[in-house]
């Protein structure tokens, strides 16, 4: 039988050899390729990999620069804290050689042995649980959390930031007394806001970590915040610090300090008539303000109503909306929580629009005059309570109409029909032209982050309706601070400018890097007819001896605003927005101010000329005194001035009495003796003409009290009365207490005080105004 050769041939092994070859080539070149991608395309990885694992690499923080306000007064500043951390590898190691030690100890005790003096015992279990319960308590931790970390595998963990010194300085002696280094401590810095609340939108604040978040830390983080330094070294295979003489220090570079055109003071003037705007009128949406120089765009103030707590921006501050939360199931809290957060910390000036109305009117006029579309002297305007627009019933205030007025007299009616007429004259090529150079369809670049972008009408959909009611400004949305620059350009001459809060960026060596100048746009209007709109605005402000934003002795322009919120909710439920705008001086301005309060309770007032321009009055009263503008008054006025009471003590009561009386004042003589020993009103007081002085002659004589009456809705003259009557004096502020159509708005002291006869009560006057 033949016998079958199973070999392989030369052929099949050549085949063989040929194909594990090719695996193996292929398989060499598959580890050349990945030792190649390794070595070059991975080199920086592993290159990091292998100085993390040979170098060590500390951090020296910088410190963040300060930001100061227009007089140098700091408002936001870091101070030195510490960071607390552990090696947890060597303090498991630390807490083996310390069970070690205590063996041996106690090996020496067992047998008969003393331990040198000095030396004790230590239950090592239970120092560990001591330990964790010393820390927890510093630093303000959960046990469970501190044990965790000493447990993990690292070099590097930390347990806590911006520690204060003395719980350090605690830290650093307990485990100094055990000889523990795997707990040990970091300096770094932590952000202080010595004004706590004021100007909390503006500035804004940083996280943990010293980054900045919202406002102005966050818009120049990078200038505030410097550059670390580093510390490089060598380490063991432990990852401990090696003896090294090309170890290497990179120094910190501190953060450069901004230096801000904000003043506190004036900061301090609006938001304090914020805050008593918001609560007088129950305002649900918040309330803002913006005061800002006219020429150059410097903003002096900003704020937002309610504000909050820099040091502790977390909590919500808003009492209602606090109530509100805790008020709801644990499972909707976190949400309704942090939307509540967000809203607190928005910048309501910037970020959020609003339809302007009736303010927006010197938009639409300064457009009318320039373009010559009416005639100062000569037109006319019917209003009838109504316009139709394309079969659109429009409007106005006063249903009854106003019947012919001249151009002048329609804004200070803030005639919503007028203004119908005005815009149609313009028609919408003009009308949208002026709307864009005022800068209303654009941000304006201030130098914060976040501002919004207004909704407007483009001038290819702006029919006939839109272009009428967007003419006395009930159609856009815009930002306020869009306003109130608008506002200025209309004012200042014409100049559109940039508005600004930084004057200047200066390094931790006092050199300045950056300062901010005037950045003008362009020229909107002319020189001249800005100064026509201005006067029309101070006739506003003037009218029938003074509207509610009037001040004796101060020449001020101004216009107010009063919209519906038509997107937001139906005529059975509308809510609006209440304004004021205006400047000072009126024939050069320097101040411009807006003030807006958002959703005003109706049943308490929400025209803007009623709710917001008494509080506009207070700010620019205050701000013009603060900023040295002196009263001029006209023969009307300072034959009204109020008087300032004289010292008579210690005069004979015929001469104090003639004293008084040539001042104009009444003065009423309590005792039977010959000098005055005791006066009220104190000297320095100031009372309304014809006012009462009582005049004490005997030292034992019994001060006579009164309660202090609610005046609130009282006209001029009842309650002068009423206050005549209980001996007390008042002083008049806001709308000029001779026009007979005013009303108390508020007093200084609160009804049911018990106060001395001859008090002076200062009463705030406001003209029930529903022009706008």
């Amino acid at each position: 039988m033949e016998v079958k050769d199973n070999r392989p041939n030369l052929g099949m092994v050549k085949r063989i050899n040929i194909g594990l070859l090719a695996i193996l080539g292929a398989f060499a070149v598959a580890n050349i390729a990945r030792l190649g991608y390794l070595c070059i395309g991975k080199n920086d990885y592993y290159a990091e990999m292998a100085n993390d694992t040979h170098f060590s690499n500390i951090v020296i923080p910088a410190n963040r620069g300060t930001i100061y306000d227009a007089a140098g007064t700091p408002l936001a500043w870091s101070a030195t804290v510490y960071r607390v951390f552990i090696d947890p590898s060597l303090y498991q190691e630390e807490m083996k050689s310390l069970r070690e030690t205590m063996a041996a100890r106690q090996k020496i005790v067992n047998e008969g042995g003393t331990l040198d003096e000095g030396k004790e015992i230590i239950d090592v279990d239970e120092l560990e649980r001591e330990i964790v319960s010393v820390l927890a308590e510093k630093l303000e931790m959960e046990q469970s959390v501190i044990s965790q970390a000493m447990e993990k595998d690292t070099q590097y963990y930390v347990l806590k930031t911006q520690v204060s010194k003395d719980v350090v300085d605690d830290l650093t002696e307990y485990f100094g007394k055990y000889k523990i280094s795997s707990i040990t401590t970091q300096e770094d810095t932590k952000r202080y806001y010595p004004q706590n609340e004021l100007a909390a939108h503006v500035i804004g604040f940083t996280n943990g970590d010293g980054e900045g978040q919202y406002g102005l830390e966050y818009y120049y983080n990078k200038d505030l915040s410097g550059i670390n330094g580093r510390v490089i070294s060598a380490t063991d295979a432990r990852g401990n610090e090696m003896p090294y003489r090309h170890a290497t220090t990179y120094p910190a570079q501190d953060g450069s300090s901004l230096y801000l055109t904000l003043d506190t003071t004036l900061q301090y003037f609006l938001e304090k008539n914020l805050q008593e705007m918001y609560e007088t009128y129950d305002v649900q949406n918040r309330a803002c303000g913006i005061i800002m120089n006219a020429k150059t765009g410097a903003v002096y103030a900003m704020g937002t109503y309610p504000s909050f707590d820099l040091n502790n921006p977390s909590e919500i501050t808003d009492p209602d909306v606090s109530r509100q939360l805790l008020a709801l199931p644990e499972e909707e809290y976190r949400e309704a929580y942090i939307a509540a957060r967000e809203q607190q910390w928005k910048n309501k000036a910037i970020t959020e629009l609003y339809v302007p109305g009736s303010v927006f009117k010197i938009f639409t006029s300064a457009a009318a005059v320039e373009e010559n579309v009416v005639d100062l002297e000569n037109d006319l305007f019917n209003c009838t309570g109504v316009k139709e627009v394309a079969d659109w019933p429009m409007h106005c205030h006063k249903l009854s109409g106003h019947g012919m007025q001249s151009f002048s007299r329609a804004l200070t009616n803030s005639c919503n029909p007028a203004f119908i007429e005005v815009g149609q004259r313009l028609g919408a090529e003009t009308f949208s032209a002026y709307f864009r150079a005022f800068g209303l369809t654009e941000r304006t670049g201030i130098d914060l982050p976040g501002e919004a972008k207004s909704l407007y009408t483009p001038v290819e959909k702006m029919g006939i309706v839109e272009l009428s009611s967007s003419a006395f400004g009930q159609t856009n949305k815009l930002t306020p601070i869009e306003m109130v620059t608008g506002i200025a350009a209309a004012v200042n001459g014409g100049y559109l400018v940039q508005p600004h809060l930084v004057s200047k960026v200066v390094s931790s060596d006092g050199n300045v890097l950056e300062t901010t100048e005037t950045t003008v746009k362009r020229q909107v209007i002319s020189e001249e007819t800005s100064a026509r709109v201005r006067e029309l605005l101070q006739a506003v402000v003037d009218n029938n001896g003074g509207s509610n934003a009037y001040i004796k002795g101060y020449a001020i322009g101004g216009k107010s605003g009063t919209s519906q919120k038509l997107d937001e909710y139906d005529d059975n439920n509308m809510q609006y927005v209440a304004s004021y705008a205006c400047f000072a001086p009126a024939d050069d301005p320097e101040i411009v101010m807006l003030i807006m309060a958002d959703e005003p309770n109706k049943d308490r007032g929400y025209y803007g000329s009623v709710v917001c321009a008494p509080y506009a009055r207070a700010v620019m009263e205050d701000t013009l005194k603060y900023l040295g503008y002196y009263p001029e008054y006209t023969e009307e006025e300072y034959a009204e001035l109020d008087v300032t009471v004289p010292l008579v003590l210690d005069v004979e009561v015929t001469t104090a009495q003639t004293t008084l009386e040539a001042l104009g004042l009444k003065c009423e003589i309590k005792g039977e003796g010959e000098t005055v020993v005791k006066q009220s009103p104190l000297t320095g007081s100031t009372v309304a003409p014809g006012g009462k002085v009582i005049l004490y002659t005997e030292s034992d004589a019994k001060t006579e009290m009164v309660e202090v009456p609610n005046l609130h809705g009282y006209t001029a003259v009842t309650a002068n009365q009423a206050l005549t009557n209980l001996g007390l004096n008042y002083v008049a502020a806001g709308a000029s207490a001779d026009r007979k159509d005013v009303l108390v708005q508020t007093q200084s002291v609160p009804a049911g005080s018990m106060v001395e006869v001859g008090t002076v009560i200062e009463l705030t006057f406001v003209v029930n105004d529903q022009s706008g």
